[in-house]
């Protein structure tokens, strides 16, 4: 029923008074809802950067932030939708605004006190509940606003109330400027307190703007009456079950893209909020009568960008950022095209708060899967595929002729992608190095095909999940051994496929590796001889030799990192080392001697302590001559470690003239400005070196790498002070605390040199 039925038919006086009371509505709402959008979206990644410290810096940390928000945002649209059944404009304003007052009390935005460390198994269900207890509040008072004042608006008896949808494309506006202002203004200008006191005071002047909306309400509506149209209750089941799978898949996807790309590049609020506001822009973009790009468009487009990505969704390493640009434009496309047609398919005004309830419910399942369920039950990243796939059933005609039809139609494309998956599953087979160019061949045409049969949807969808199936599950030249995945990631162990080196991959990256066979292919006996980052006359091996030589030998040593365990076999005699990790899947796997001898050959007695180095080092009552400084996941980098506060805290456990190295190698981030900066807030000399072996990784097995030294005298680097290069402070690069980080300069250094 209408909330304003039982108002009196008014009179032409009482909707002139009414007109005039309502003229200032449709700015004001605009206002509230851009505030609203924008303190919403600026303490997504604020809260999660805080955080951050506690979780390790690991990418899955924005995965359950993400469904934390969805299901926040569930609930505050369910309050809407409650409320807007309840009361009119004018009661449900109060309430709201005692809501508002109570959470103010709250404020600011901090970590809630005592919540402790977190667990070695349930992360993310501890992470979660960190969430709801620091922020669930204010997130929750912020989420509703959008629903309630649009329905508010559709009732306010306002001559443009039949369109309330246009609001919610203003929200969505306020979004995607808080997730463009937050890495590009917020975090490199602001500190994280000064951050939450910032948005406090935000948060005070959305109160005023709700209470001016209620106050204008309560002005005009007690003479305007909205009509009932027949229509609005002509709701079917069907109907919602497809407002909440449309929901459900961008939902999902914008997850989904944001593992595969942070995974290897950094697990940083500035890498996190572009998939997120790509994803609130498609709604700014097409919930709205005309679109600022046709349906039609994004339809024609949808082929030409999902093709090339259906055959090049693994690897793609030297051309990183064409690969993040392909994957942000394949995701942002699929948005549009779920998005344009949900709002195709939106329901008459008086039923807003229910379509928006739905699309909610369905942004909860869809992030949920993506964030919770996919990491239990798959081994792989194979959820992303898998949401691209059910992306593609929105193209129009899919279904034309109806289900039974289409199921027809996509028959022989089932039964193309059980057999993969069977021949994956069973026989597991080997794909040779010999296979490459024919495979890549294969792949180019199978793209041919899709482009040239793109107007056929079934079709097209068909060959795009071959496409993708056949980069998910082989790569010419490797034998997957084991894969793992953990809260920090998805771990690889494969074979060369000619039986001649084992590696250990995080994502695409390669993180340490064992020579099975010698050049003549007799099998390698003995200790192993450490290999990519770690190979003899590596930086790492010139730093730790150098140390050694300064102590003529080392007492105790700690490694932050373990990989593969490769550092192990630069132990030398009785000296007593212990590895720092966070992840207990890289533990079990450099553990066993079936994968990697590294560990049980060379230092079988070597201390292994699970969890966050920051944490369980600073636990230690040991004092090390050498601390190595090896925790990057992928090429994602752990910021908490790196900065003034964590180096402090390592100098700390320092013996006196013990020294530290850090690995920084890193495809897109340039980190020794960072380190000599660090460097010189500590009182300490930072001595860099750099290498770049010749020749094949894949056939050398050796990588480059980059590694800063950090000693208190140059009499403690040894050697390394004659010939590593000496490192300045610069002061174009701010200096990272446990308050300040930004990862902008050092990307834009990194690829562009300054």
């Amino acid at each position: 029923m209408s909330l304003f039925e039982n108002a009196p038919e008014p009179t032409l006086p009482d909707v002139v008074r009414s007109a005039d009371a309502t003229r200032l509505l449709p700015i004001l709402s605009v206002a509230t809802l851009f505030v609203s959008a924008l303190l919403l979206f600026l303490i997504q990644p604020m809260f999660a950067k805080m955080v951050l410290p506690k979780l390790g810096g690991a990418p899955s940390v924005w995965s359950v932030a993400m469904v934390f928000f969805q299901a926040v945002l569930l609930a505050g649209y369910a309050y809407a939708h409650l409320l807007g059944r309840l009361f009119g404009p004018q009661r449900a304003g109060l309430v709201h605004l005692l809501l508002l007052a109570v959470t103010a009390l709250t404020l600011p935005i901090a970590i809630a006190p005592n919540w402790g460390t977190p667990p070695a198994d349930g992360t993310a269900l501890w992470l979660f509940g960190l969430f709801a207890a620091s922020i669930g509040l204010p997130f929750f008072a912020l989420s509703a606003s959008a629903p309630l004042l649009q329905s508010w608006f559709a009732g306010s008896g306002h001559r443009d109330a039949d369109n309330p949808y246009v609001l919610y494309a203003a929200s969505n506006l306020g979004s995607f400027a808080a997730l463009f202002a937050y890495p590009v203004v917020v975090e490199p200008l602001l500190a994280l307190n000064m951050q939450a006191s910032v948005w406090s005071v935000g948060f005070a002047v959305l109160a005023l703007l709700v209470t001016a909306v209620a106050f204008v309400l309560g002005r005009g509506h007690a003479t305007t009456r909205a009509t009932q149209s027949p229509e609005a209750s002509v709701i079917s089941a069907a109907d919602r079950l497809l407002w909440i799978a449309l929901a459900a898949v961008p939902s999902g996807l914008v997850i989904a893209v944001t593992a595969y790309l942070t995974t290897d590049v950094a697990a940083a609020p500035f890498l996190w909020v572009i998939p997120l506001a790509l994803y609130l822009f498609t709604f700014v973009v097409v919930f709205r009568d005309r679109p600022w790009i046709s349906h039609a468009t994004v339809v024609r487009l949808v082929p030409f960008a999902v093709a090339p990505l259906a055959i090049s969704l693994v690897g793609a390493k030297v051309f990183w950022f064409t690969t993040i640009v392909l994957n942000l434009v394949v995701f942002t496309l699929l948005a549009l095209l779920c998005h344009g047609e949900l709002y195709a398919r939106r329901p008459h005004p008086q039923r807003l708060t229910e379509f928006f309830l739905c699309t909610s419910f369905g942004g909860v399942l869809g992030g949920a899967f993506a964030g919770l369920l996919a990491p239990q039950i798959f081994s792989g990243n194979y959820e992303y595929p898998i949401l691209i796939a059910l992306a593609l059933l929105a193209l129009p005609g899919m279904f034309a002729g109806g289900a039974r039809q289409a199921l027809i139609k996509a028959a022989p494309w089932l039964a193309v992608v059980i057999a993969l998956a069977m021949v994956w599953y069973v026989t597991q087979l080997q794909l040779p190095a010999s296979v490459e160019l024919p495979f890549k061949g294969l792949l180019i045409l199978l793209t041919a095909c899709m482009l040239f049969l793109r107007q056929r949807p079934v079709t097209f969808a068909g060959l795009a999940v071959t496409g993708l199936m056949l980069t998910t599950f082989w790569r010419p030249g490797m034998a997957p051994i084991e894969t793992a995945r953990s809260f920090f990631g998805v771990h690889t162990v494969v074979d060369l496929a000619d039986g001649s080196a084992r590696l250990l991959f995080h994502g695409n990256t390669m993180h340490g590796a064992e020579r099975l066979r010698n050049e003549d292919r007799t099998p390698v006996e003995g200790a192993p001889e450490p290999q990519s980052y770690y190979y003899p006359g590596s930086p790492l091996a010139e730093g730790i030799a150098a140390a050694r030589s300064a102590h003529a030998s080392f007492e105790r040593v700690a490694v932050v990192g373990l990989g593969t365990g490769s550092l192990a076999c630069y132990l030398h005699g009785e000296e007593n080392w212990t590895f720092f990790e966070i992840d207990p899947e890289v533990i079990r796997i450099a553990s066993n001697p079936t994968f990697f001898t590294f560990l049980s050959r060379c230092a079988p007695k070597a201390g292994l302590v699970l969890g966050d180095a920051r944490l369980t080092l600073q636990a230690s009552p040991d004092r090390y001559d050498l601390i190595v400084l090896d925790a990057f996941s992928s090429d994602s980098i752990p910021v908490h470690l790196l900065t003034r506060e964590a180096i402090a805290g390592y100098v700390s456990k320092l013996a006196p003239h013990g020294v530290i190295l850090v690995h920084i190698s890193n495809r897109h981030l340039d980190l020794a400005p960072i380190m000599a900066n660090i460097a010189q807030s500590q009182g300490l000399i930072a001595l860099f070196k750099e290498a770049n072996p010749a020749g094949d990784v894949m056939t050398t097995l050796r990588t480059a790498s980059r590694v800063v030294m950090l000693a208190r005298t140059p009499e403690d680097a040894g050697e390394a002070a004659r010939h590593w290069a000496a490192m300045s402070p610069d002061p174009a690069s701010a200096l990272w605390t446990d308050d300040y980080s930004n990862l902008l300069g050092p990307m834009l250094r990194a690829k562009f040199g300054f």
